[in-house]
């Protein structure tokens, strides 16, 4: 091979691996790098420093401060419900990432809820190119997720994903590299957390903060009741007393307090189900519905679905990571996609 060539073959190399997606999540940030798969996983948190508006901390850092830090340092959740919340942390948030993972000016496709708006989307772009992008796209989370997942989306065949995420919930039936129809729903992890720190507040008159719920909801939470229940001991604070305290919760205690945001969640699927073409609904009725994103993992949600929609309910194969592996998937084949499926400007 000719020095020429060798150079050229390197320059091409260093472009594919200039070339990122990532899920932005409200909970969770995912970097998919070209030909080296996650690169990056950490919660969407940043410490601010209220003095002087430095960055103290981002990602696992900056969440190992929440409900910890001094009244000088702010943690934040710079995403919300999937929508930028504080623009200018987000901004600050994607350079330490991109930066963290090794890339120089990339070529990047970000992750955004089904029915974004424009404005939210210019926003998620804005923020994207500040921090250091090239060029930037935006691909709806269902779609990411069930390219993540290993649907045939570019088929003239029905699929049909329900992705649970921090703050938001996507729905929706995919053909031929596009939408058809879908729904965002603002019910998805979060909503699991504070359902538990109401029901502890109401039930007990106790306090805990959302790392405790999420711990809790981590250890026995289950979407349906079962024959062995596990516990779990909850500590906190005695609202009358304001002492520590703790109670034993089991598993089935929590099925119920999760039944309230998990009905909302089943009764957005049904919609988007009936709304879909016939065909792609016989399509389904075959196939069956894919779940991705971190909420799938909570025990017996497949379970709880089947049940209500009368479909075949499957879990992707590491669903936390289906929107990531998705937007990475999508960068390689830009032009495959439909024209709608993407958004850049």
């Amino acid at each position: 091979m000719t020095d020429k060539a060798s150079k050229k073959k390197n320059f091409k190399g260093f472009k594919r691996s200039n070339e990122i997606g990532i899920d932005l999540g409200t909970a969770n940030t995912l970097v998919f790098r070209k030909h080296q798969g996650i690169v990056l996983k950490e919660p969407t948190i940043v410490a601010v420093d209220l003095r002087n508006g430095r960055i103290l901390a981002v990602g696992q850092e900056a969440k190992k401060m929440l409900g910890k830090a001094p009244g000088h340092i702010k943690v934040i959740r710079p995403m919300r419900k999937g929508a930028i919340a504080d623009f200018d942390t987000t901004r600050e948030m994607l350079k330490y990432f991109m930066s963290k993972v090794g890339v120089l000016r990339p070529k990047v496709i970000i992750s955004v809820p089904f029915g974004t708006t424009s404005v939210e989307k210019r926003a998620v772009i804005e923020a994207a190119m500040q921090a250091g992008a090239k060029d930037t796209y935006l691909i709806e989370e269902p779609l990411a997720a069930a390219i993540g997942a290993n649907l045939p989306v570019e088929e003239a065949s029905g699929n049909m994903v329900i992705n649970i995420g921090g703050g938001t919930t996507e729905i929706a039936v995919i053909s031929l590299g596009g939408i058809v129809n879908g729904r965002s729903v603002r019910i998805g992890g979060d909503a699991f957390d504070e359902a538990i720190r109401n029901y502890l507040r109401k039930k007990y008159r106790m306090e805990i903060g959302q790392p405790t719920a999420e711990r809790i909801k981590i250890a026995i939470g289950y979407a349906v009741k079962v024959d062995n229940p596990q516990s779990y001991d909850a500590k906190g604070i005695d609202l009358k007393t304001g002492l520590p305290t703790s109670k034993t919760i089991s598993t089935n205690e929590l099925a119920e307090v999760l039944l309230k945001p998990l009905d909302d969640l089943i009764t957005a699927a049904k919609e988007v189900f009936e709304e879909a073409p016939p065909q792609l609904a016989s399509d389904i009725i075959e196939k069956g519905i894919v779940l991705t994103g971190g909420g799938a993992n909570l025990g017996g949600l497949d379970r709880l679905i089947e049940k209500n929609l009368k479909l075949p309910v499957q879990i992707a194969d590491n669903p936390q990571e289906c929107v990531a592996r998705g937007t990475g998937e999508a960068i390689m084949h830009l032009k495959t996609l439909t024209g709608m499926s993407l958004y850049h400007i």
